[in-house]
């Protein structure tokens, strides 16, 4: 009945459009009222204060600042024009340079909005002067677009971090292995859809060598940064934080190179930093606050029991949990999704005996596919919104086959553990 009545009110608050930062706190105010008789709002203050003041939290802005000076200085666009040297000449030609600057860029920013927002502004020009089906050209940029938080380092994979108590810097190094094999899938889907329907694709180009090893040099500014943030980790020189922070001296000296710094450039970076911190930052304090409360009732005690009760096989218990985030993942907003049901999800699925970190990327997966699954798939909107003509349908039915490829890596990951786990035994 706790959770039926918990579930209730989430979705009833958010199908009347409540702000997700206000329904969750809502929600902890109500839920805090209805099944406990201790004044357990008056806590409210010291969770507000903590969650806000965590040391490991600042990365978020850190990394958000960091893709916003990389946006704003024009690497994006060198990195995707260097990459398009070298790619253009298969079928399917600009769509993996789309998946390419997508993974590399999401090797700096760690946001999957900000890298379909990027790849869109880059790439959308080249698309409709080269007459490429834009509904197939508008997916692979909204699939690309979700590699930004598997490929570290990642955003999200800090919050599930933050939420878990699970190491940071095992799950960056155990999403490399998986977000590499699939932008190759991605890859793979784009040769074979446009070898079977060419008219699928704009056709292929191809640049002389010389141009494609000048272009070499534009590549460097994306790897120093993602050598800088997460070298400066696995060396011991600083923790994920304050290797967000050397990210953004990087990214600033890369700007200062190219001569991209004056007084609009820091007001566009700042303002896009601050509005995108600002929204995060609201969700993950009033999240910390409702599961406060929930862990105050113990429902994730009664979730844990019921399932344990029901006498399911671990693997049939990871496949409710894989259903559940199929189905909320066409209704809830992604990074909400995540602090809602991480604390609730993750101890029923240690005591089955999955481990965190393996499970943090199955669930990145999990909410990859929601960002590119309607009716509230945040990429389809990002791409439309930056696409500004035709109908957010075509951008729909151009990444479902992209959905497909990460259902299949989804099962790869369940069926070979090791892709995820390989590397990030070797750390703590």
């Amino acid at each position: 009945m706790t959770v039926a009545v918990t579930l209730a009110l989430l979705l009833a608050l958010l199908l009347i459009s409540i702000p997700v930062a206000v329904a969750l706190m809502v929600l902890g105010l109500v839920i805090g009222m209805l099944f406990t008789n201790y004044p357990i709002h008056r806590a409210m203050g010291e969770i507000f204060w903590s969650a806000s003041t965590d040391f490991i939290l600042l990365a978020i802005p850190l990394f958000v600042l960091l893709g916003e000076i990389l946006l704003r200085a024009g690497i994006a666009q060198r990195t995707y024009s260097a990459l398009d040297k070298w790619l253009s000449w298969l079928p399917g030609g600009l769509m993996h340079a789309n998946i390419g600057t997508s993974a590399m860029f999401a090797a700096t920013s760690g946001s999957s909005v900000a890298t379909a927002a990027t790849i869109t502004t880059v790439a959308l020009p080249q698309a409709r002067r080269y007459n490429y089906n834009e509904s197939l050209f508008a997916g692979s940029i909204a699939a690309g677009g979700t590699l930004g938080i598997l490929i570290p380092p990642s955003i999200n994979l800090i919050v599930y971090g933050f939420l878990t108590n699970t190491s940071i810097p095992q799950l960056f190094l155990a999403g490399i292995v998986p977000g590499i094999l699939l932008a190759l899938l991605f890859m793979l889907l784009i040769l074979i859809v446009c070898m079977i329907k060419p008219s699928l694709s704009g056709g292929t180009r191809s640049a002389s060598w010389s141009a494609r090893f000048a272009s070499l040099g534009d590549l460097i500014p994306v790897l120093f940064i993602f050598a800088v943030v997460i070298g400066s980790i696995y060396a011991g020189w600083a923790t994920p934080t304050e290797s967000a922070a050397l990210g953004v001296l990087a990214a600033l000296l890369l700007a200062l190179r190219y001569r991209a710094v004056n007084l609009k450039f820091v007001s566009e970076v700042l303002e896009g930093t601050m509005r995108t911190t600002a929204m995060i930052m609201l969700i993950l304090i009033t999240a910390n606050y409702l599961n406060f409360v929930l862990d105050s009732i113990g429902l994730a005690e009664m979730l844990k029991d019921f399932v344990n009760n029901l006498g399911l096989s671990p693997m049939k218990t990871l496949m409710v949990i894989i259903v559940l985030y199929v189905v909320l993942g066409f209704f809830v907003e992604t990074l909400s999704l995540m602090v809602i049901t991480v604390p609730i999800v993750t101890p029923v699925m240690i005591s089955s005996g999955f481990d965190p970190v393996w499970f943090g990327i199955l669930l990145i997966l999990l909410i990859e596919m929601a960002l590119i699954t309607p009716p509230v798939g945040l990429n389809l909107f990002v791409v439309q919104g930056v696409r500004g003509s035709g109908n957010i349908s075509e951008v729909m039915i151009g990444s479902l086959p992209f959905v497909v490829v990460i259902a299949l890596m989804i099962l790869v990951m369940i069926v070979f553990p090791d892709l995820a786990l390989i590397f990030a035994r070797y750390v703590q």
